[in-house]
């Protein structure tokens, strides 16, 4: 069956950013990094171990892999439709997480989730980016990540003062998720076009100079094993170093630190091109993750959580624009191939923090080794320009 085109007048551009940005603030906020915030609660409620929750995150990254890999073969004339089922299977998962299922059905639902979020990050850019033409909606696109990691911080906050245990949280984030997907899903639909030749031919004057494929692919994997870690186990690292500090008030700095951030590097891109801008990025993101094993301190963990969650967003805004530009040149679905190298290196990431916490019983040594790939990221980023146009 083919799909129906809707024509419509045309909406301005940015209501199609922000409505894009609701997608992956339930795909990505939501059904992806929530888990994070939600973690230390579940193991207090007996639901799951410490142990059993770093399965849970390995089999949400191997989902976001096979939802990667999925999306190598996605077509822009799809993705409104991959956006909707996206925010309705994140939705689910989430409540589905509310009952009492066996640790194995929690390993399985995140996995779905994984592949499900993946899809939903590759669809709501392919819909900005190719359907709609709209790439300086960059930042607008991915803060919605930040605003989806914050909200669902603070939701879980709301939860706890509230007495909810984590299956009550996991509703409450379920119950939000499916309304945002409601409030962006109209939208969607109605904008719904072939791609603008005519928009992509006005921006093309204004595009930085092509990268190369696989420096570029190669830093975004490295980007994707440095940020990982922080990711996943800030919270817990907070609760236990901190017990007086509320850890999901320093994961919703992380997400709030992502917001503006996107504006600031796309800004940055604007004015410094693609390599400039994703030097300052990893440098200023390697020593964030580093920061807590430098120094142990409130301050540091907030100042750690605000610079990884400032830059691990402002690394997409850069290089995703990039990658779509560089597939209109190629023919390639590089977006979807760099999405793949991400995912793999946030599989490698926890699976690297454990086993250097077994033998350290710390995770400082994780810490600095994911500061570390960020700084082989920055140093790859010398031959990101092909040798024509440097």
């Amino acid at each position: 069956m083919t799909a129906t085109v809707h024509r419509s007048t045309p909406v301005g551009p940015w209501r199609s950013a922000v409505e894009a940005a609701l997608i992956l603030s339930v795909g990505m906020g939501f059904g992806r990094f929530a888990f994070t915030a939600v973690f230390p609660y579940m193991v207090e409620d007996g639901v799951i171990s410490v142990q059993q929750g770093s399965w849970a995150a390995s089999m949400n990254y191997a989902g976001y892999l096979l939802g990667a890999l999925l999306a190598v073969r996605m077509r822009a004339r799809y993705a409104y439709t991959l956006c909707l089922w996206s925010v309705l299977g994140t939705a689910l998962c989430l409540a589905v997480l509310a009952l009492p299922v066996p640790v194995w059905g929690i390993l399985l639902v995140r996995g779905v989730a994984g592949a499900v979020s993946a899809l939903g990050f590759v669809a709501a850019s392919l819909w900005l980016f190719e359907q709609r033409g709209h790439f300086t909606g960059a930042p607008v696109l991915y803060a919605g990540v930040g605003v989806g990691i914050a909200l669902s911080a603070e939701l879980l906050v709301l939860g706890a003062s509230l007495g909810l245990h984590s299956s009550g949280m996991w509703l409450l984030l379920g119950a939000v998720a499916a309304v945002m997907g409601l409030i962006a899903a109209p939208g969607l639909l109605m904008h719904y076009s072939e791609p603008s030749t005519e928009v992509s031919a006005a921006q093309a004057a204004i595009q930085p100079k092509l990268v190369a494929v696989l420096p570029m692919v190669i830093i975004y994997g490295l980007a994707g094993f440095g940020y990982i870690v922080t990711a996943t186990y800030l919270p817990m690292l907070v609760h236990k170093a901190l017990p007086d500090v509320h850890s999901a008030h320093v994961w919703a700095v992380f997400g709030l630190g992502a917001v503006p951030a996107c504006f600031i590097w796309h800004r940055v891109h604007e004015r410094l091109g693609t390599r400039g801008a994703l030097q300052w990025n990893l440098a200023l993101q390697a020593l964030g993750v580093a920061l807590p094993v430098l120094v142990q301190s409130a301050s540091s963990y907030m100042l750690s959580a605000l610079l990884v969650g400032g830059t691990f967003t402002g690394t997409v805004t850069i290089a995703m624009p990039a990658a779509q530009r560089l597939a209109r040149h190629t023919g390639k679905n590089v977006l979807a191939i760099m999405t793949l190298m991400y995912s793999v290196g946030q599989i490698i990431g926890p699976m690297v923090a454990e086993l250097l916490h077994t033998y350290s019983h710390s995770f400082s040594s994780a810490l600095l080794a994911a500061s570390l790939a960020l700084v082989i990221a920055l140093i790859c980023s010398v031959k990101l320009y092909p040798p024509a146009t440097s």
